[in-house]
């Protein structure tokens, strides 16, 4: 069985979220979402608009995420890999090169992000606020 992680903060969920939970997923065999607690993202300097538990319940809907655990910190990921048996690790593009130090560990895949659309996108055109990456 071959299981795939990825993390993110997955606030006001749209099309660019859900395809890179689909090609992600398409990776393997089991896809683990480790997804921003409400804490963690305030010491990344970011708010999301729906809280944590919200925002799990949701991933866990989705078809292509088969279990969604907490992310409290930078420096967990290794841990994850190893505790969960991660043979991939998948972002987006815009993180290319951050997590190079995970190929230690397992294969690490940064996928292209779909053009147009990002939670920082939306959340400016709603005045919104000034934010960070998605």
């Amino acid at each position: 069985m071959t299981r795939v992680i990825t993390y993110g903060t997955f606030d006001l969920l749209h099309k660019g979220h859900v395809r890179l939970l689909k090609r992600a997923r398409e990776l393997g065999d089991h896809l683990t979402v480790c997804l921003s607690t409400d804490e963690f993202n305030a010491v990344k300097g970011k708010k999301a608009y729906t809280p944590y538990e919200d925002r799990k319940y949701i991933l866990e809907a989705i078809k292509y995420v088969d279990e969604v655990i907490p992310e409290r910190g930078w420096d967990q990921k290794i841990n994850d890999v190893k505790e969960n048996d991660i043979d991939i690790f998948v972002m987006g593009d815009d993180w290319k090169g951050q997590f190079d130090f995970l190929k230690d560990y397992c294969k690490v895949i940064y996928l292209p992000r779909t053009e147009g659309i990002s939670t920082t996108k939306i959340k400016r055109d709603l005045g919104l606020g000034d934010y960070k990456k998605d």
